[in-house]
Parts: structure tokens; sequence; C-alpha cells
């Protein structure tokens, strides 16, 4: 099972692989809004910002959301880590319903180019 801090390690990763992206992919994460990650197994939820095509002020924080974000995301510490260590793939994960993504229509059009 993935600790907290190797969750918020893979954050950090997918934090850093955003920055430097270019293109659609660039163009898809320059939106602003508000974000939250629940890591079931931990009971952890991180929350942040997709802003400037960077993830922003990430902070975990015990038990549910405290608020609704525009992108809700829930999975377990290592499906968190395998998805950003490239070893998990999102599609088939979320088919499969081991992730779950809550967004607006708007926002997965967006979204699609990143996953």
């Amino acid at each position: 099972m993935a600790t907290i801090e190797e969750c918020r390690d893979a954050l950090d990763r997918l934090a850093e692989n955003l920055a430097n992206a270019n293109g659609d992919l660039r163009s898809a994460a320059s939106v602003d809004r508000s974000v939250s990650c629940r890591i079931t197994d931990l009971d952890t939820t991180f929350t942040g910002r997709l802003a400037d095509g960077r993830l922003v002020e990430v902070v975990p924080v015990p038990g549910p959301p405290p608020g609704r974000a525009h992108i809700r995301l829930a999975m377990t510490g290592d499906d968190l880590v395998a998805l950003v260590a490239g070893e998990l793939n999102f599609a088939r994960a979320w088919a499969g319903g081991r992730v779950r993504l809550e967004a607006g229509f708007r926002d997965l059009l967006r979204l699609r180019k990143l996953l």
C-alpha cells in the first residue's frame, strides 16, 4: 500500500510533467480549476488548483474533500502512483472502476487530452 508521502511524490511528479508540457497538453492544462484527489485507502484527500498549466497549492487533508472541487478524482494510493509512473492506463482504470473522475462536461473535454 502506498504511503501519503509516496502519493505526494506522485502528485509532485504530475505537477512537474504538466509544467513541462507543450502543445495540446499544455493548452488542456491551462484552465483555472480546483482539483481534489481522494486517496480512498488512506482516508486522505489532496486538494489543489490547476492553473496556467500547473498543479499548485496541493495539500493533504484528512478524510473526504472539504468542498466540491471542479475536478474530482478518487482512487487508491497504489493506483495514483502507478498512473503517474505510466504503469496503469487511465482509460482502462476509469472504465474498470479503479479510478473515479467527476467534472463538468467542458472540463472532461479538456481533460481527455491529459488522459
